[in-house]
C-alpha cells in the first residue's frame, strides 16, 4: 500500500545504520540489554518507542480511554518512534526497546481481542514505519519472569497488572510468540542464565555475521 502525500515517511537516499529492536515481555530484561547493547555498538542511539511526549501520558490514556483510542494513541507514538529512528540511524545504529510487535501483543493481551485482529488495524500503517535489521525477542522462563516482576524497581501498573489480573501474563506470552512467528527480521533469544554483556556480544556477532 502506498500512503498519501503529506502521509509518506521522509525521504532518506544516504546509508543507513542497523536498526535493532528488543521485544518480550516486561521483566525479560529488554532495558538492560538495551544499554549494554548500546555500548557495545559504539555509542548507538537508545530509545523506547513509546517517546516523549507520548510516555508521559500513557497511564492516563489507559485508565481514561477504550479500546480503539487507546490503540491509535500507541499507534501515534509508534509512528512518531519512526520518524525519530529514521532520522538517528542515519548518524549512527539504534536499539529501540519495544517496537511494532509490543503495540500489537500488548494491545490484543489488554483488551482479550485475537493478535490478528489488532495487527489488521496496524497493517495501513506498515509502509510509515522503519523496517529493523533484526528483532530479537526475548523470553525466559515463567518463573524467571514473575521474579524479575516482583522486584522490578520501575514497575508501571501495566506491569503489575501482568500478575494481578488473571490470565494477562499468558495471554502476552502467547501473543508475543504469535507475532514472532509472523515476523521476518525475528530472532529468538533465551535470557536465563546468561548476563547484558554476554547476550550484548551475541547480538553483536549475529549482525556482523548477517551483513558479512
Amino acid at each position: 500500500m502506498s500512503l498519501p502525500s503529506p502521509y509518506r515517511p521522509l525521504p532518506f537516499d544516504g546509508p543507513q545504520h542497523p536498526f535493532i529492536v528488543l521485544e518480550g515481555v516486561s521483566g525479560t530484561g529488554k532495558s538492560t540489554l538495551a544499554r549494554a547493547l548500546a555500548e557495545r555498538l559504539g555509542g548507538a542511539t537508545s530509545l523506547h518507542t513509546l517517546p516523549t511526549p507520548h510516555t508521559g501520558w500513557s497511564a492516563l490514556i489507559n485508565e481514561r480511554l477504550r479500546a480503539l483510542p487507546q490503540f491509535a494513541f500507541y499507534l501515534s507514538g509508534l509512528l512518531h518512534a519512526a520518524d525519530l529512528i529514521r532520522l538517528a540511524r542515519a548518524v549512527r545504529p539504534v536499539v529501540a526497546d519495544r517496537y511494532a510487535s509490543s503495540v500489537v501483543a500488548c494491545h490484543a493481551a489488554v483488551h482479550e481481542v485475537p493478535v490478528e485482529e489488532v495487527a489488521g488495524l496496524l497493517e495501513p500503517f506498515r509502509p510509515y514505519l522503519e523496517t529493523p535489521t533484526r528483532t530479537y525477542y526475548l523470553g525466559c522462563s515463567e518463573a524467571a519472569l514473575r521474579g524479575r516482576l516482583a522486584i522490578k524497581p520501575d514497575a508501571k501498573q501495566d506491569d503489575l497488572d501482568l500478575l494481578a489480573v488473571p490470565g494477562r501474563l499468558a495471554r502476552l506470552v502467547t501473543n508475543f510468540r504469535s507475532v514472532r512467528a509472523a515476523d521476518a527480521t525475528a530472532v529468538p533469544l533465551d535470557m536465563d542464565g546468561k548476563s547484558p554483556g554476554h547476550l550484548a556480544d551475541w547480538i553483536v556477532a549475529d549482525l556482523e555475521a548477517q551483513s558479512a
